[in-house]
């Protein structure tokens, strides 16, 4: 497996297997806990099972055209014969009512085929070593606490900081990068696209 930043190639590949991440069927079970009930997860596999696309892929495609894609923290992990098995991305995300700049991760993605073997976890380690690379405070995300803790995501009241809706309490999740400063606190915005898709 190799991990490297996605290319203009990788689109379609990238939307099929997070399609095939998101695809609700009788025979894909979730490892995680399941999200609080009006959280974007729980939201998206209520409309998966009214629509053919997830609700994921299209956020995905709505991310790459706005102000927040920042394509230097998009990733796909390759399988041996280089096809696309995984993707992760962050777009920029605000904190405070001063628009501290942060970052939000998702959607992360893994073929079925290719889950429970390390992939989400390499593609998690790669974007958040980037992301710190770059110079960003902190990465913020919507996710199982069970999952994402052994990445050092904590629940966001840790640190001050406000999920985009209250009711997510412990599944919205901060990790703070080496650029963190802890005066940075208030309400986490996400890229536009989240508030719509």
């Amino acid at each position: 497996m190799l991990i490297r930043r996605e290319t203009r190639s990788d689109i379609d590949a990238i939307r099929a297997v997070t399609s095939a991440a998101f695809a609700k069927s009788d025979t894909v079970s979730t490892p995680n806990p399941p999200d609080p009930p009006n959280s974007p997860s729980t939201l998206a596999t209520r409309h998966a099972l009214n629509t053919t696309v997830p609700v994921e892929a299209t956020l995905l495609d709505e991310l790459r055209v706005s102000d927040g894609w920042l394509p230097a923290l998009s990733f796909v992990a390759t399988g041996d014969r280089g096809e696309v098995i995984g993707h992760v991305v962050c777009t920029r995300g605000h904190v405070g009512s001063d628009l501290a700049l942060a970052l939000g991760l998702g959607p992360l993605s893994v073929h079925p085929a290719h889950q429970r073997r390390g992939v989400g976890l390499a593609l998690v380690h790669a974007v958040l070593g980037a992301a710190d690379a770059f110079g960003e405070s902190l990465v913020a995300l919507l996710g199982s606490p069970a999952y994402y803790g052994r990445f050092g995501f904590r629940p966001s009241t840790e640190y001050g900081i406000t999920a985009p809706d209250p009711a997510w309490g412990d599944y919205f999740q901060v990790r703070t990068l080496t650029a963190y400063q802890p005066s940075l606190k208030g309400p986490f915005t996400y890229a536009e696209p989240f508030d719509r898709v």
